[in-house]
């Protein structure tokens, strides 16, 4: 006669407890279009303070997807997107399922075409969360207007950094800017990729319209953090934002997305400094 009772190593319905196998370690595939070591990473809007859900597309540039999918006929074809393994597409993909960029429900951000009533419940709901997340001190929006052109003229909040030709919008400070590798205890890097013993870049100003046929603006010049003069490798570091010890580790995973925005003069204007963040420039504040 066989007991009923379950064995002491196996669960009530009899399944083991411990897997036969050992886990694995997750890794990057060499030929994966994303470097990122989960499928997405989540974060938080800067501008409305909602959860947000950032993908890589195609092209290498993240975009913020809403984090639930959403009834296809319920989205306009325009604003369906899908994800396959990882990377997001801007189209359909057949299913009754899709996502949905959050600059199209963000509740900062004005709407550029009408939305169904679907998408516009679901806007009106981000937006009380967000009026919450305001009353409650859980979020605080960044300034806006004149007080961002003026918040920190000697030490920009997003400063311009040029590298490999191109000019990008940093999320933070330069101090601040962190590496986004994964370390052996499989946490995000805490070092900078600013480091006092690597080559640095130099402030500059330099012409607010590089390309030729733009609109003028009226700040001529701009402070930019020009990393132009460094060798490409360097550059290379800084656009895949990586501190020196994982740069050489190129095997090394992201936990993060490179925090890098497309600079564009007339989406970013408030961004745009006319004067130099020099340390003598700070002393004569302080007279």
């Amino acid at each position: 006669m066989r007991s009923a009772t379950a064995l002491p190593a196996r669960r009530w319905d009899g399944s083991p407890t411990r897997p036969h196998h050992r886990p694995r370690t997750l890794r990057v595939a060499a030929d994966s279009p994303s470097r990122l070591l989960c499928a997405a990473q989540p974060a938080r809007c800067r501008d409305c303070g909602n959860r947000i859900a950032w993908y890589t597309r195609t092209n290498q540039h993240p975009i913020s997807l809403h984090p639930h999918e959403m009834t296809a006929a319920a989205v306009p074809a325009r604003c369906r997107w899908h994800v396959s393994s990882g990377i997001a597409h801007p189209a359909h993909d057949g299913t009754t399922w899709c996502r949905v960029p959050h600059t199209t429900l963000c509740p900062a951000r004005p709407t550029t075409a009408p939305l169904t009533p679907q998408l516009a419940e679901l806007r009106r709901r981000l937006a009380l969360r967000a009026r919450r997340l305001l009353d409650t001190g859980a979020f605080t929006p960044p300034p806006t207007g004149p007080e961002a052109s003026h918040a920190t003229p000697y030490r920009p909040a997003r400063p311009v950094v040029q590298l490999l030709y191109c000019r990008y919008l940093a999320q933070t400070p330069l101090d601040d800017i962190r590496c986004v590798a994964q370390t052996r205890l499989r946490h995000r890097c805490t070092h900078p990729i600013l480091n006092p013993d690597a080559p640095t870049g130099t402030w500059t100003l330099m012409s607010a319209t590089p390309s030729h046929g733009q609109l003028t603006l009226p700040a001529s010049e701009m402070a930019v953090y020009d990393l132009g003069q460094l060798p490409y490798t360097e550059q290379l570091r800084w656009r895949t934002q990586r501190c020196p010890l994982h740069a050489a580790a190129s095997q090394a995973a992201d936990l993060a997305l490179a925090e890098w925005e497309v600079f564009d003069p007339l989406l970013h204007h408030s961004h745009m400094h006319p004067r130099l963040p020099t340390t003598i420039r700070h002393r004569e504040r302080h007279k």
